[in-house]
């Protein structure tokens, strides 16, 4: 498989679900009478949107590098990232809508085919360097720091994205166990990729 070309593939199909879900998310606050600034605030709420954008960034820089990026810094991070969107998504958030139409395909986008792909550009093309003991703390800056970013937002406006970080319903030292334990999923999940890319790597 050609790194650039895998690369530029994740990239492209990450693009076309964050600019989907983009036209949808100010299509609804415009037509709610919000305007085009208010449906940006919510688009930029999500740390499904922003992990979705981190695989695009990352996927798009490894296509216009000679190697495809697969020893790129920010790679483990994003592949963390996005494969736990789509198992905290599938796990915990499913059941509590129903989206139609288009906005069913960018779900189905961003929450599963994105980081399916995103798993399996990082099995297929593991990184070519080993992998660090400590690199999956380092990955852990990326979920500590919405952590940080959605609760200050939340405390601001009183719109918390998700129901297991509302600060108003469940009280602050709810949420914060509640972060700390999805924190020591990130982590854990951030090691055991890394146990299957030094595995992919000998095995190739």
């Amino acid at each position: 498989m050609n790194p650039r070309f895998a690369a530029a593939s994740l990239a492209g199909l990450a693009w076309t679900a964050l600019l989907l879900q983009l036209f949808l998310t100010l299509r609804l606050s415009i037509a709610n009478g919000n305007g085009a600034v208010h449906g940006l605030w919510l688009y930029f709420a999500y740390f499904t949107v922003l992990s979705n954008l981190l695989v695009a960034l990352v996927a798009s820089r490894g296509a216009l590098s000679a190697d495809g990026g697969i020893d790129a810094p920010w790679r483990g991070a994003a592949v963390t990232a996005i494969v736990l969107v789509g198992l905290g998504y599938h796990l915990l958030l499913r059941n509590i809508w129903n989206p139609q139409g288009a906005q069913w395909l960018a779900d189905v986008l961003l929450h599963y085919t994105v980081p399916l792909a995103a798993l399996l550009w990082w099995l297929a093309l593991p990184p070519c360097k080993r992998i660090d003991a400590t690199a999956p703390l380092r990955w852990l800056l990326w979920p500590a720091a919405y952590s940080l970013y959605a609760l200050v937002r939340g405390a601001a406006s009183g719109f918390y994205p998700y129901p297991f970080i509302d600060a108003t319903a469940l009280g602050m030292p709810r949420v914060l166990l509640n972060a700390a334990g999805l924190l020591l999923v990130y982590v854990l999940a951030g090691y055991l990729l890394r146990a299957l890319a030094h595995w992919r790597r000998r095995a190739g």
